[in-house]
């Protein structure tokens, strides 16, 4: 159960990392006026499947957690 849970967390981790940046820079760290933190995004094509894989991959490691944390 613990390698699969290290398996799940190895591919959310490839997962989110694969996922496009969805500002301008570090525009953040500039002081910026507009972060854009609450501004809707509609992802396409392979960002989209990116973006539902991680959501599901991150369901399915945080399911692993709690199930392993009963178990034992």
């Amino acid at each position: 159960m613990k390698i699969l849970l290290l398996i799940v967390a190895g591919i959310l981790i490839v997962l989110s990392l694969l996922q496009g940046g969805k500002s301008d820079g570090l525009s953040a760290f500039t002081g910026s006026s507009d972060l854009g933190l609450f501004t809707n995004v509609k992802e396409r094509g392979p960002e989209k499947i990116v973006s539902n894989l991680t959501m599901i991959t991150g369901i399915v490691f945080f399911v692993l957690v709690i199930i392993i944390r009963i178990v034992e």
